[in-house]
Formats: C-alpha cells, structure tokens, sequence
C-alpha cells in the first residue's frame, strides 16, 4: 500500500471532523464529495445551504447531503460563537459588534467552530491566501504549548529507495517563517519530526542542514543550526536528532560515515530542516521538478489544531488528500 492510501485508510479507520470554509468552491465541494463517498471524515461545509445543494445537483455530487452544512449568516450557535471570539480577543479590544461581523467570515467561523470543540480540523485556501487562512487560526486556535511560531512541511514521495524512508523525506520548514532565529529554527525541527510521525507515519530521524557538517565551515549562519540543534534536544529530549550537516551527508550512508562519524542521523535522515524559508522551498520544488518527486504540502504545523492551507491553483486530488492529511494530523493532535 502506498503512503496516501495509508493515510486514507488512518484517517477512515478514526474519523475526524474537518471544516470546509469555502463551501461553495468548485474543487473543494467534488472534493468532498469523493470525501463523503469514501467514508473518509466527517465533513462540515460553510456557506449558503440552498446555494451548496444546487452546486450539488448542477455538478451530480450525490453524497453532499452527508455533510453537515452551516449557514454563516443564519445558524443557532451564532451569537455564542461571538461571545467566544469576543472573550478571546477582549485583551486587543474586540467588542462584541466586532466579534459579530467577524463570525459571519467562514474562516473565522470554521476556526471558531474548531475552538469550542465542534470540529477537529479545518482545510482553506482554495480561494483565500495563506495570511487570510493563518489570522484567524493563530488569532482563535493560537499555537501548540510550546511553540510560538507556524511553519510548514512538505511530504516528499521520491523515487530514491535508499534515501529518507523508502524514500519519503519530509522538509521542513517551506512555507512560512522566511529568517527563523536559533529558537525558531528548534521549534520548526521539533514540529516537523511530529508531523512525520502524524502524517508519514514514519519514525522521525531529523538532520538540521548546512554547508557544513560538523564544523567544516566556520560562519554565523552554521551558528545558529548548532545553537538550534542544542535547543531541539532540550524540547525533546527523546527525538533521534543531529547536526549540522549537509545534505548529501544527511542522506547517503557512504558520505555520512565520512562526514560525520559516529552520527545515528547522517546516511539516515528522514526528516530534513532547512535553516531558512529560502532554502526550503528553492530545495523541494527542485526536488519535484529535477527528479520528478511528486510534493504534497504545505502541511502547516504548530497550531493547537490543525489548519491547513490550500494553493488557490489547487486540483481536486490535492483537496482530498489534504482534507485526509488533516484527519490524520487531528488524531495525532488528540493523542499527544
């Protein structure tokens, strides 16, 4: 089985209960409707339910009816969902006129819903950009205990075998923080050996890269992989974790044994951090591209709950298994 369909078949075997904002977006609604089929997750649509039915009806998506569709402008939760948003936002002045308007965007909604319990995860972006997406969500859901910054993760499906997990290598971060400092750095190495392990089901083996392995370059930027690594161990202190290193040591056992001798990560290394958000995505799109390696992501990480967010140049396949990805993302999030 490959790893999407393990995925899948996690997410089917404990069902989660995702929240689609953009209820009335053409990908996202066939998406959840191949969802629904599947029996995949629980699904909960925003929007206009007469407007999402006859979406519905006009495109022959025959499972919409099992999802749970609610009204922004019209549902009984309404004012309590702005009491709650008030009440969490009263320190920045909210008032509670203010809360009212916000609760009828689907975003803050679906955040909302997400806080008082009544959803487990939340997927957007199809319409939206990724700093519409993130402010509610780190306004309302805030970050994970101990993390205070959002980063993001791609999934690479590579066809090396002998690299990463049968080669599935997991990057991060790629998506968010463009300079993280040393602190930073740790937190987004921490959250992306986690989302290994929700996501890839993989037992995480982190390199933190470089141009250097081990003190074969002298420069600040080393600096603050080395200072990171110190960090990552003290917020956890269990993980399989080293540093820095360059890539090819990180990857390939010949060159980690010389490299870095000694290393339990160099040659292993599952889990790659970047030292910063340039580096990152420069790095996985020539992956995808050079070697045809198929990128599944960004996976956003170190929210309380999971929010993810599309790429508005979506396809339907990529909704799907995003909306599994989440699943799988919320079961690990309860677990911890």
């Amino acid at each position: 089985m490959d790893l999407i369909s393990q995925i899948v078949e996690r997410a089917k075997a404990n069902k989660q209960r995702i929240v689609l904002p953009e209820g009335t977006e053409e990908r996202t609604l066939k998406a959840a409707n191949q969802i629904l089929t599947d029996g995949v997750a629980d699904l909960i649509l925003l929007g206009n339910p007469d407007e999402i039915m006859g979406l519905a009806k006009e495109w022959g998506l025959g499972n919409i009816h099992k999802a749970t569709i609610i009204d922004p402008e019209n549902h009984p939760k309404k004012e309590e969902y702005a009491q709650l948003l008030c009440e969490l936002r009263k320190k920045k002045g909210m008032t509670i006129e203010e809360a009212r308007k916000l609760v009828l965007n689907p975003l803050y909604l679906g955040c909302l819903i997400i806080k008082s319990g009544d959803a487990d995860g939340q997927l957007a972006g199809a319409r939206n950009t990724t700093g519409d997406v993130l402010r509610p969500a780190l306004q309302i859901i805030k970050t994970s205990p101990g993390i205070t910054c959002v980063s993001g993760a791609m999934l690479l499906l590579t066809h090396a075998p002998e690299c990463g997990d049968n080669g599935v290598v997991v990057m991060g971060d790629v998506a968010v923080t463009p300079v993280p400092d040393a602190n930073q750095l740790a937190q987004i190495a921490v959250c992306t050996a986690r989302t290994a392990q929700a996501v890839a089901g993989i037992d995480p083996r982190v390199a933190m890269l470089s141009f250097s392995t081990k003190g074969s370059a002298k420069h600040e930027v080393v600096d603050k992989v080395v200072e990171a690594l110190g960090i990552a161990k003290e917020m956890a202190p269990d993980l399989k974790i080293d540093g820095e290193m360059q890539a090819d040591a990180a990857l390939v056992p010949r060159i980690g044994a010389s490299k870095a001798p000694g290393s339990e990560i160099a040659g292993k290394a599952n889990v790659l951090v970047v030292p910063c958000l340039e580096v990152g995505n420069i790095g996985y799109k020539l992956v995808e591209r050079l070697g045809h390696a198929t990128a599944i992501g960004p996976i956003l990480q170190g929210i309380a709950r999971p929010v993810n967010d599309l790429s508005r140049g979506c396809c339907i396949d990529d909704v799907y298994k995003m909306i599994a990805i989440t699943a799988n993302q919320a079961i690990a999030a309860k677990a911890q």
